[in-house]
């Protein structure tokens, strides 16, 4: 059976743990050629492509430091100089930093760099693609629900960078709909990565203000930035779609 993904070559940042390895092999299931960036875990980005290959695809990772636009300009160039051309752009790396207000101490250099990766990184990698991209190609960017809401002190300059990224979407969605290509926002809530709550104190709190009363699975997020690259995904453009299991329901 043929897969709807099959002959494209998708690129997703930080696709090296979490949601990014959950949306490359979500990808890959269905019959794309991924490339991958990581900045430092090189073993953990490597296990990551055996485990595309193994689902019959091509497959490769490349260190790339998302803060850094000399370095994002170069992976873009390097996917299409490596597959020979770009179908699908997902901007999945970021960091995040609390930094409440109140707090003299915080670490406001940290901030810079969240910044730098969230909101810089993003940006710089749509503006290198673009030029690169198949017409009818997908640009998906991983927000967050902290977009648009931010209940815990600290937060407001993490909500700032994802907010930000809605706002581009929009934006990229009109200037690029005339080619095609389709610019989409997902919003996780809590998901149950290395980067999320965990099994901390605040679990059951968190779990509570979910109407499904649980965590969500990287996978859950992988599988809409699947469809979002599909073709029956076409008419979707300039949307934020929120995968956070009715948290802002």
């Amino acid at each position: 059976m043929s897969k709807p993904l099959a002959g494209k070559v998708a690129l997703v940042t930080g696709g090296s743990r979490g949601i990014g390895a959950a949306s490359a092999v979500a990808l890959a299931e269905q019959g794309a050629d991924v490339a991958i960036s990581y900045v430092a875990s090189a073993s953990k980005a490597e296990a990551v492509v055996e485990q595309l290959q193994a689902l019959g695809v091509k497959a490769v990772a490349f260190q790339a430091d998302q803060a850094d636009s000399d370095q994002v300009a170069a992976l873009v160039n390097k996917v299409v100089s490596h597959f020979g051309k770009l179908d699908i752009l997902v901007n999945n790396a970021g960091v995040i930093q609390l930094a409440p207000l109140n707090d003299a101490n915080a670490d406001l250099e940290a901030v810079e760099h969240m910044f730098a990766v969230n909101v810089k990184g993003v940006a710089s990698a749509v503006r290198a693609a673009t030029p690169l991209l198949q017409d009818g190609g997908r640009i998906i960017s991983i927000g967050s629900v902290s977009a648009d809401t931010a209940p815990i002190p600290g937060f407001g300059d993490y909500s700032a960078t994802k907010a930000a990224v809605a706002g581009y979407t929009r934006a990229w969605a009109n200037e690029l709909g005339r080619r095609g290509i389709t610019v989409n926002n997902i919003q996780p809530g809590p998901i149950d990565t290395d980067m999320g709550p965990g099994d901390g104190p605040m679990l059951d709190m968190i779990t509570q203000a979910i109407a499904l009363k649980r965590l969500g699975k990287a996978e859950e997020v992988g599988a809409t930035v699947a469809f979002l690259a599909s073709p029956g995904a076409a008419f979707i453009t300039g949307a934020t779609i929120n995968v956070d299991g009715g948290l802002l329901a």
